[in-house]
C-alpha cells in the first residue's frame, strides 16, 4: 500500500463531503413536509450544519476499504451506505449533545443549544425539537438505503445491518448512563462492553458489513473476526476520546476538556486516575467529580495530578496495546482478501489512536 491512512482518509473525506452536501441540497424536495411548516426546514438546516461541519468520516473510510478487501473495481451502493452511516452518526451526535448538555460540537453550537438560542422562552420546545431532529436523522439513514437503486435483497440486508447497529447503539447509551450509577468504579471488562455497544458496532462493525455486502461478499461468514476487530477498534477509540477529554487540546477538538469530570463519569481515564492517586490528591479529584461548576483551573490541576501519577502514559500504553491486537486480527485476513486493503486495516488502529483531534 503506497498511501498512508491519513492520505486515504483525506481522499474519502473530500469526496464524501461533496456527496453529503448534494444530499442535503435535494432533501427539501423529497421530504414530505407541509408547506406551512417553518420548524421542519429549521430541523433540516441544523442537521445539515452539524453533518457538514467536520469529522474525519472514518465510517466512510471503513466502508470503502471493506469493499476494497474484495475488489478494486467500483462498487454500486457505497454512496447510499456512506450517507446512511453518516446520517446515523448525525443522529448520535444530536442526542449525545442533548444527553451531555454540550454547548459545542465540532467548533460550533450543538443542535440542542442552537434550538435553545432560537427558543429562549420555550425550553421544552427546544428540547423536543432536538429529540425530533435526531430522530429525523435516524429515519433518513434508513430511508436512503430503502430508496437506493440496488437489488431488493441487498437493500434489505443493508437496512438490517443499520437497524441492528442503531439498536445496539441505543443499548450502549443506556448502559453507558447506567455505568455511572454503580457504587464501585467499573472494571475494564464493563468499560469494554460499553465501548463495544455504544461505539464499535455502529462505527466500525456496521461499515465493515455494509462494504462487504456491497462488494458481493457475505459478512456473516466472517462474523467472529469482524466483531473482534471492531470491538478492539471501539475500545481504542473510546480510550482515545476519554484520554482527550482530560489531556487533549480544546482548540483542536472544538470543545472544552473536563466534561467527564464535571459529569462525574467513570471513563477509562477517570477510573485509572482514581486507582492511581490517594490522600489529598484523591480527595481533590473526588470533590470535583460530578461538579458541573468545576472550573477550567480545577480541570487543569486534575490534569497535572493525572500526569504526575502516570495516567496519561498508562492510557497511551493501553491504546497501543489494543491497537496492536487489532492489527494482528487484520493480519489474519491476508490469505483471504486483497493485500493493499488488508494493509490499510493493519495500519489503521495505530494511526487512529495517535491522532490528536
Amino acid at each position: 500500500m503506497t498511501e498512508q491512512p491519513p492520505d486515504r482518509v483525506a481522499g474519502y473525506e473530500r469526496r464524501f463531503n461533496a456527496l453529503f452536501a448534494e444530499y442535503f441540497d435535494t432533501l427539501g424536495a423529497t421530504l414530505d413536509a407541509p408547506s406551512f411548516s417553518r420548524f421542519t426546514p429549521d430541523c433540516v438546516e441544523l442537521l445539515r450544519d452539524l453533518s457538514l461541519r467536520g469529522g474525519k468520516r472514518m465510517r466512510v473510510v471503513l466502508l470503502h476499504e471493506a469493499a476494497r478487501l474484495v475488489t478494486a473495481e467500483p462498487v454500486e451502493g457505497l454512496d447510499a451506505a456512506a450517507l446512511s452511516v453518516e446520517l446515523l452518526q448525525t443522529h448520535g451526535l444530536v442526542h449525545d449533545d442533548l444527553i451531555d448538555d454540550s454547548a459545542t460540537r465540532r467548533g460550533g453550537p450543538s443542535t440542542y443549544y442552537a434550538f435553545r438560542e432560537k427558543f429562549p422562552r420555550h425550553p421544552r420546545a427546544a428540547l423536543a425539537l432536538t429529540v425530533l431532529a435526531g430522530d429525523l436523522a435516524l429515519a433518513l439513514s434508513l430511508r436512503v438505503l430503502l430508496e437506493a437503486r440496488l437489488p431488493v435483497g441487498l437493500r434489505q440486508a443493508m437496512v438490517e445491518v443499520q437497524t441492528r447497529a442503531a439498536a445496539d447503539t441505543f443499548v450502549g447509551q443506556i448502559v453507558d448512563l447506567e455505568r455511572d450509577f454503580t457504587p464501585a468504579a467499573p472494571d475494564d471488562e464493563l468499560l469494554h462492553t460499553v465501548a463495544d455497544h455504544k461505539s464499535a458496532r455502529y462505527s466500525v462493525l456496521a461499515p465493515l458489513r455494509l462494504g462487504l455486502l456491497a462488494a458481493g461478499s457475505r459478512p456473516d461468514a466472517y462474523e467472529p473476526e469482524l466483531s473482534h476487530y471492531a470491538r478492539l477498534i471501539g475500545i481504542c477509540g473510546q480510550m482515545r476520546d476519554d484520554y482527550l477529554d482530560l489531556f487533549g487540546d480544546p482548540a483542536a477538538m472544538g470543545k472544552p476538556t473536563g466534561t467527564d469530570i464535571r459529569e462525574g463519569r467513570h471513563t477509562y481515564t477517570v477510573v485509572r486516575l482514581l486507582s492511581a492517586v490517594s490522600g489529598p490528591e484523591r480527595a481533590f479529584v473526588e470533590q470535583a467529580l460530578g461538579d458541573p461548576a468545576c472550573t477550567p483551573e480545577t480541570v487543569a490541576e486534575i490534569r497535572a495530578i493525572a500526569e504526575r501519577a502516570g495516567v496519561a502514559d498508562r492510557m497511551r500504553a493501553d491504546m497501543r496495546q489494543y491497537a496492536e491486537q487489532a492489527r494482528a486480527v487484520a493480519t489474519g485476513w491476508r490469505p483471504r482478501w486483497r493485500e493493499d486493503a488488508v494493509a490499510f486495516f493493519e495500519r489503521l488502529p495505530r494511526w487512529s489512536v495517535e491522532r490528536t483531534a
